[in-house]
């Protein structure tokens, strides 16, 4: 690691820490006597910067961006965020909220990831051009304004995962200062001694101790020093510090969880909270982000997840590595936890209407298209796809009403649309074009507009009953996740 990174690096806030206690706030909080306060707090930014090719809604859980800016304008200026007044982010986090509400997984996105950037709008209304294996965190920073560009990291990250982001928000230094003075100190684990050396490596000397070995309770200015520090704990890159965020993150949950619904608590974390965060319109009021949080109020500790996106150093940078990171998208498509069960039960994407549990040996259950009829629509210019999925659905049961070429032939995922009291049936459908993504329509009945993921298969499709949408994760990836009420004291290791 070269010495211009460290030193760059070390000035900012790695976010997921940051970002995740904003939200940790709202599915604590949720009364309505503090609305009319909240509602001035919050500010927004436009959705005119979101790219006009959006992968489609899904029927399947909902995906909420949380991003961490640590521009130094406004009140962060004394906290130590990044030089100058330009909107600064390093790792985020797309949070999963799965479609039973008793489920959520928190994937964090490293900073130095190299990933595509599309086309992103300016300040002055004009729009980039597309930039190819660059940091991830630069998504951020395009147009140089101080309060960042979420719109431009929203469009990266719908690009990476090919999943929609229903909600974006982003939280401050000092928004993130005030929430763990309000909770009244988070329980934290440092495994040795941490001086002011370690926090800033270009100061010279130790310094003063700011952390003693042990466990401990911190909150305003020194947590923000605990999840900043790379250098004096673990192996000193971002990729340990994020775990250590984790770690943190589930610990302010238990605390805010800890404390029920106490309005001498709740009250100025929630106050601190919303006036730390630039939201979507989606999330433009106190009414929706509080009415939207406490639809997750039931989410057990234990199934809250925290993991980092499959990844191996490349250099001084961090590649995403496939295809274990697709596997891990196609399974949040599709609904499944990272243990492979379907977590759908209970969803509110078919017509508001809940859906029922679904019986566990279903997934092993022969695919019937009975009574069923769909539509076909060939999206490549691959010959004869329409005729080859027509044949599969057929053998299975489903009535074809019709088969066609798409205008536009570029179509890369094979895409599932179903009409209200439709849900069931195309999620079946489905397991017959593994990769599929199945999202919801105002349009009655069931079309499947066919990518080149289906061209480039095998030419006769076979159920999916592991994961119907979804690639095959590696238990590595669910071995490494973090639970909500894990002990911030078990793993003393972590960067």
């Amino acid at each position: 690691m070269t010495g211009t990174r460290s030193r760059r690096a070390h000035r900012g806030m790695r976010t997921l820490g940051l970002g995740a206690l904003a939200f940790v706030v709202l599915l604590a909080a949720g009364v309505g006597w503090f609305y009319l306060k909240l509602n001035g707090n919050i500010s927004t930014f436009g959705a005119d910067g979101l790219s006009e090719n959006r992968p489609g809604a899904s029927a399947a859980g909902q995906n909420v961006l949380v991003i961490g800016s640590d521009s130094r304008s406004g009140s962060n200026a004394s906290l130590g965020g990044g030089e100058g007044d330009v909107g600064r982010s390093d790792t985020a986090f797309l949070l999963h909220v799965y479609g039973d509400r008793k489920h959520a997984i928190g994937v964090s996105i490293p900073r130095d990831s190299l990933v595509d950037i599309p086309p992103c709008k300016l300040p002055d209304g004009s729009w980039t051009a597309e930039q190819t294996h660059v940091m991830f965190n630069s998504a951020f920073s395009v147009g140089d304004s101080a309060k960042g560009n979420p719109a431009c990291t929203q469009n990266t990250v719908e690009k990476l995962t090919g999943l929609r982001v229903d909600h974006t928000l982003v939280v401050d230094f000092a928004g993130f200062s005030s929430m763990t003075s309000a909770v009244g100190g988070v329980q934290v684990c440092v495994p040795k001694d941490v001086y002011q050396g370690d926090l800033n490596p270009n100061l010279g000397s130790r310094g003063d101790l700011l952390f003693h070995k042990g466990q401990q309770s911190v909150s305003g200015r020194k947590a923000l020093d605990y999840v900043r520090v790379r250098h004096g704990i673990g192996d000193g890159s971002d990729i340990g510090r994020i775990q250590r965020q984790q770690a943190f993150v589930s610990s302010m949950i238990k605390k805010v969880r800890s404390q029920g619904f106490n309005p001498t608590t709740l009250l100025p974390l929630a106050d601190a909270a919303t006036k730390s965060m630039t939201v979507d319109p989606g999330l433009g009021s106190a009414d929706k982000l509080l009415s939207f949080a406490m639809s997750m109020k039931n989410i057990d500790l234990h199934n809250i997840k925290f993991i980092t996106v499959p990844w191996r150093y490349a250099g001084n940078r961090v590649d995403i590595v496939q295809p274990d990171a697709d596997a891990l998208w196609a399974s949040l498509k599709a609904d499944r936890t990272i243990d492979g069960k379907d977590a759908g039960a209970g969803r509110h994407g078919d017509a508001g209407q809940t859906q029922q549990p679904q019986p566990a040996t279903q997934a092993d259950a022969p695919v019937s298209g009975k009574g069923v009829s769909v539509a076909v629509t060939n999206g490549t210019t691959v010959r004869g796809l329409a005729a080859r999925a027509t044949s599969t659905l057929e053998e299975h049961g489903y009535t074809v009403t019709g088969t066609a070429t798409a205008a536009s032939q570029d179509q890369s995922t094979t895409v599932i649309e179903f009409g209200p009291g439709q849900a069931e049936h195309a999620r079946t459908a489905a397991r017959l074009f593994p990769g599929a993504y199945v999202r919801g329509s105002s349009t009655p009945g069931i079309s499947i507009v066919l990518g080149h993921d289906y061209a480039d298969g095998p030419p006769s499709a076979s159920p999916s009953p592991a994961q119907p949408g979804g690639g095959s994760l590696s238990t590595d990836i669910a071995d490494k996740a973090r639970s909500a009420d894990d002990d911030p004291c078990a793993n003393l290791s972590y960067g």
